[in-house]
Formats: C-alpha cells, structure tokens, sequence
C-alpha cells in the first residue's frame, strides 16, 4: 500500500490528486487502483478536472445542501462535514492499463475536504491483474 500526504488551507476545498496517484503507478502495471481516504470528514470523487470553476460550484452546492450550521447535535460541531463526506465517498476505483490510470479526457481525481484546514492521508492500492 502506497500512503501520501494532502495539505489542505480551507475548511471546503477540493484538490487535484492526479498526478501523486499517476506517479505511484509502475510502468509496467495493470490492474485496478484504490484511492482510498482513511478520515470522516474528507472524501475522494472523479470530476472534471480541466475547468477550476467547478470545483467551486460543487464545492458551494454542497454547502447549500448541507450548511456548516444547521441546528445540529453532533457535539463536534462538524456535523456538515460528516455528511458531505457520506455522500461523496471515502474510495474510488480506477483501472489501470499499461502503467496509466484509464481516465476519461476531462477526468482527475479529487481529494475532498470538508473540515479543514488539516493534513490528510491518502491510501492507494495498486492490484495487478
């Protein structure tokens, strides 16, 4: 299991992790990757990664579905965070083919982070087929 670091600077943010996933894949591999985010209150999605603005809309969608108060009861007070988390995901799966991720032209991957600022971990599984 491969492990790296995200650095987040905002409570809301998401950030490109395609190229750290990218580079930990061997030349030679093929077979499927687990990019999986070990924490409760950040997630991983697949997106568009070639227009920033996008992050922002869903970024500000998600806050409108799931406000940071909201009346409530989880004593932490990140409650909202929580429950983005749930609904984006903490895995995702990808293919891989001859040492690259098999991503659509507009794909990336991003790391999610919905209680920040805080230093994350990342988990990738590389499993050769």
């Amino acid at each position: 299991m491969i492990e790296f670091v995200v650095k987040t600077s905002s409570r809301n943010q998401m950030i490109n992790i395609t190229r750290e996933v990218s580079e930990s894949i061997p030349k030679d591999l093929s077979g499927m990757a687990v990019v999986h985010i070990p924490h409760t209150t950040a997630a991983v999605t697949i997106n568009e990664g070639a227009d920033p603005a996008l992050k922002n809309d869903i970024l500000n969608y998600l806050e409108e579905l799931v406000p940071h108060s909201a009346g409530y009861t989880h004593i932490e007070g990140n409650s909202d965070s929580h429950i983005k988390s749930s609904m984006i995901g903490s895995s995702v799966n990808l293919i891989i083919d001859g040492g690259k991720l098999v991503l659509g032209t507009w794909q990336a991957i991003f790391f999610c982070e919905f209680d920040g600022p805080r230093t994350r971990k990342v988990y990738l599984k590389l499993i050769e087929q």
